[in-house]
């Protein structure tokens, strides 16, 4: 049971309410975001945005975020993000080896390992080393960049909320969400 209880749905504004209602799955961190009723609608639309809408490459942002969850400790995030890896292109190998903190891993090209170094250092460091910016930047645009730290800030934020509210884990969702916001 969570730490913080979920909100009266039935309470919430209409606005609220219906996104909840119309969400492709009902997930408990949605439940519990909206406690925060007037960040509710914005922080969906922008993990929308970052799902949906960014030129990142999918495969990249979910092995990025994989590798937010491994560093942060977010176990609801990353019981919710393997399945969407695993469909976007990563492989098991590429999951089992963030798992074991492996960035360095054979089965990761070089603009992966690029990216998972730049996530762990933005994510224990607050900033990346200036070689690591340089080196991602070999291979990805400035917007790919900027959209790299948008995804690590985000489940970031998503981590601390489901983690310090114990918010329940559901089962994994697999990509009800994503095919949602590419209708």
């Amino acid at each position: 049971m969570s730490l913080v209880p979920y909100p009266d749905i039935a309470s919430l504004p209409e606005e609220v309410r219906t996104a909840i209602a119309q969400a492709p799955v009902q997930l408990n961190i949605f439940k519990m975001m909206a406690n925060a009723e007037t960040c509710f609608i914005p922080l969906t639309r922008l993990g929308g945005t970052i799902l949906s809408r960014q030129k990142l490459d999918a495969r990249l942002r979910e092995l990025v975020i994989l590798m937010v969850a491994k560093v942060e400790g977010g176990e609801y995030e990353w019981i919710q993000h393997v399945p969407i890896a695993i469909s976007v292109g990563a492989t098991q190998a590429q999951v089992d080896a963030i798992q074991r903190s492996a960035i360095d891993a054979p089965c990761f090209s070089e603009v992966e390992r690029a990216s998972l170094r730049f996530t762990e250092e933005v994510v224990n460091r607050v900033k990346a080393e200036e070689a690591t910016v340089k080196e991602l930047m070999k291979f990805l645009s400035p917007r790919e960049v900027v959209e790299t730290i948008l995804t690590i800030g985000f489940y970031m934020m998503a981590a601390r909320i489901t983690e310090t509210t114990r918010t329940d884990l559901d089962p994994p969702a697999g990509t009800k969400v994503i095919d949602a916001l590419r209708r």
